[in-house]
């Protein structure tokens, strides 16, 4: 039960929105102090952000090399925020805004739209159209229909993994009490950056196979000089 910490008219303010604004503010600050003391000789701070980021583009580049500029803001955003959200369970007095199937809905909706839109962008309205009726128009519902299932299996695998995580996290601290502390504390390091490994790398094969559909039939009809 997601319980509301306060009521701003017709909106209900939950936690998972309170936690979610403050993971927000975080990233913000550590991406504002980074930029404003960028220097030649790096400091620990702009070291860490900087291999991050390299991992990223170097995670992005080998699903889509031509693309990997204009996709790499969200696939980053949502790596560095799932890694955030998912482990800022382990601070007490706080939960994962990914335990709450509300918000991993709106992260795979944001997929969904992002998918759509880059692959618009891309290859224009009537190509990224047309290959819903490819090979046959026959096909367009199951087409249609996939679309929507792995959006709801994005949204339902984070929420089931994060919460069944915390669900067994408190359940064992309840059986063998802080015995076993330190163990319960590294499953769950482990398990969230699996976790938000997994829904990013998804959204990047989502996102690029929206982008590159169109040109995989091309090559494959005509050969890379065609």
């Amino acid at each position: 039960m997601i319980r509301t910490v306060f009521v701003c008219g017709p909106l209900s303010i939950t936690a998972t929105v309170l936690t979610t604004w403050l993971i927000m503010a975080v990233l913000w600050l550590v991406a504002w102090l980074t930029a404003r003391r960028l220097s030649i000789d790096p400091g620990p701070l702009q070291s860490a952000v900087e291999g991050v980021v390299s991992s990223i583009e170097e995670a992005v580049s080998a699903v889509a090399p031509q693309h990997a500029r204009r996709i790499l803001p969200l696939i980053g955003t949502l790596w560095i925020f799932l890694v955030g959200a998912n482990l800022c369970g382990l601070i007490p007095g706080l939960h994962s805004p990914t335990r709450d199937l509300s918000a991993t809905a709106a992260l795979a909706t944001v997929v969904f739209l992002s998918t759509i839109w880059f692959g618009v962008r891309i290859q224009g309205v009537k190509r990224y159209l047309h290959h819903y009726l490819v090979p046959s128009p026959i096909l367009l519902p199951f087409h249609l229909l996939s679309e929507v299932t792995r959006t709801v299996a994005l949204a339902v695998r984070l929420f089931g993994n994060m919460m069944s995580l915390e669900m067994a996290a408190l359940l064992i601290l309840l059986v063998a009490g802080f015995l076993a502390p330190v163990p319960i504390l590294m499953l769950h390091i482990v398990e969230a950056l699996v976790q938000a490994y997994i829904f990013g790398m998804l959204a990047l094969i989502y996102v690029a196979g929206g982008i590159q559909s169109q040109q995989l039939r091309e090559y494959k009809r005509g050969g890379p000089h065609a």
